[in-house]
């Protein structure tokens, strides 16, 4: 049992050691050659020990070189480094004197240069946003190099410089006096770009197919004009495009170099539409509503009296009465009626005339009743508008104007509105009103001159 015990511990250790040696693979049989496995162990294992010990030693020793050397090296870069700062020093005390000297040297070439800077700087401005500009593009970019070099105190500008910029300003001032054609790029109010035949009117306007165009120095190209003028200077531009000789009567901005910003500005000025649609509010569109109804009822009325009073006037010379005007009505009573006396002729004849009446002052009422409540409209406007201003007066402040100008423009335009309603519609009221007042005139005389001849009748049969 003993000996069984001893076989299994050997064997168990064996197999331990096995597992952790680079002799794993054999199997011991007997204690006396586990032992052997193990002292081969420790010396493999002394041999790799050694061994890296060996290369530790060498690799602190390559360190220690390395530290040297860079040590040396540091060491060295400052004795550099010294003969760098005194070889600058050196050096900015000899580009001062130098200055000196190329300043003394120039003498009256910097008043020059000085001036060319300065005059060269004003025609800048100038050329960025010049419609030449646009046809001869790179001129700005070349005009800022000779400014700076005009400006500087190392570089100097040569001739040919000088004279680049002389030519500039004569091309500008040439070219200002020309009408002339060529092809570019326009950008669309689409955000396109196409390329098309562009005509250009000295630095006043460009225009291509009927289009009026802007220039932009930060843009680069010509822009169509989101907004074009009335048709008539849209026309005159096409003549121009197309014209080959003689004389074109065309629009153009006079303002010169600045491109055609005025144009564009008056162009985009709302009209009178967009200002009433944008400003009326609400009271401002019931008002204008207001005054199509009373307009309307008033040229109603008017064609209507118009056609009746061609009717009482044929009626007139007729001996025969007609059902199919009020005149010949009231003469139908009188006719219908031969033997009343003249009392009761006046009194029929009076009813007649007052049943004809009402539809000839029809509509009269409502239409003064328009003329009159459309300026009161206008006032209430004026009042909210007011209103409106004075609360954002308290939210904003009074230093903004732009803020208080919607409730002013409401406030004005409402009462503009009230007046331009109230004009038309008192003057339809004046004219519908006489023509009413005309036909009962005619009316009451003929029934007055009936009654006469009725009255003049009796009395010489009586006498």
């Amino acid at each position: 049992m003993k000996q069984v015990m001893k076989k299994a511990v050997v064997a168990a250790t064996t197999l331990l050691f096995a597992a952790s040696t680079q002799l794993g693979a054999q199997e011991a049989s007997s204690l006396a050659n586990l032992l052997d496995l193990v002292e081969a162990d420790r010396v493999a294992e002394s041999a790799d020990y050694r061994e890296r010990l060996q290369e530790f030693e060498q690799n602190a020793n390559r360190q220690q070189e390395i530290l040297d050397a860079t040590e040396a090296r540091i060491t060295e870069q400052e004795e550099v480094q010294s003969q760098l700062s005194e070889q600058f020093d050196a050096n900015e005390i000899e580009i001062a004197n130098q200055r000196e000297l190329l300043r003394d040297r120039r003498g009256d070439l910097n008043e020059l240069f000085g001036t060319l800077q300065g005059v060269a700087g004003d025609f800048l401005s100038n050329f960025q946003n010049s419609l030449i500009s646009a046809q001869y593009p790179g001129r700005s970019g070349e005009l800022e190099a000779i400014i700076e070099r005009a400006g500087s105190t190392v570089e100097q500008l040569n001739i040919g410089e000088m004279e680049r910029f002389w030519f500039f300003m004569h091309q500008e001032l040439t070219e200002s006096g020309r009408v002339v054609t060529y092809n570019g790029d326009i950008a669309l109010p689409t955000g396109d770009t196409v390329n098309r035949e562009i005509v250009r009117v000295g630095a006043f306007n460009a225009m291509s197919e009927g289009d009026y165009l802007s220039y932009s120095g930060d843009i680069g190209h010509l822009q169509v004009l989101p907004r074009q003028p009335a048709a008539e200077y849209v026309q005159s531009a096409i003549d121009l495009q197309n014209a080959t000789s003689g004389f074109t009567r065309v629009g153009i901005d006079p303002t010169g170099g600045v491109g055609g910003q005025v144009l564009a500005n008056l162009i985009n000025f709302p009209t009178v539409e967009e200002q009433v649609r944008n400003n009326s509010g609400v009271i401002g569109f019931i008002i204008i509503g207001v005054g199509i109804v009373g307009i309307l009822l008033g040229f109603f009325r008017l064609l209507m009296l118009t056609l009746t009073s061609i009717k009482v006037r044929a009626q007139l010379k007729s001996d025969k009465p007609a059902k199919n005007n009020p005149l010949g009505r009231v003469l139908l009573v009188a006719e219908n009626n031969p033997n009343a006396d003249t009392e009761t002729l006046e009194l029929k004849l009076g009813e007649a005339i007052l049943q004809e009446t009402p539809s000839l002052e029809s509509m009269l009422t409502l239409i003064k009743m328009i003329a009159t409540i459309a300026p009161l409209g206008g006032l209430l406007g004026t009042v909210t508008g007011m209103i409106q201003v004075f609360q954002q007066i308290t939210v904003y402040g009074a230093g903004d104007p732009t803020i208080m100008a919607g409730g002013i423009s409401q406030a004005l335009m409402t009462t503009v509105l009230g007046i331009v309603v109230a004009i038309p519609t008192i003057f339809m009221h004046t004219v519908v009103k006489s023509r009413s007042d005309n036909i009962i005139h005619i009316l009451e005389e003929q029934a007055t001159g009936m009654i006469a001849q009725k009255a003049e009748k009796q009395a010489s049969s009586q006498s």
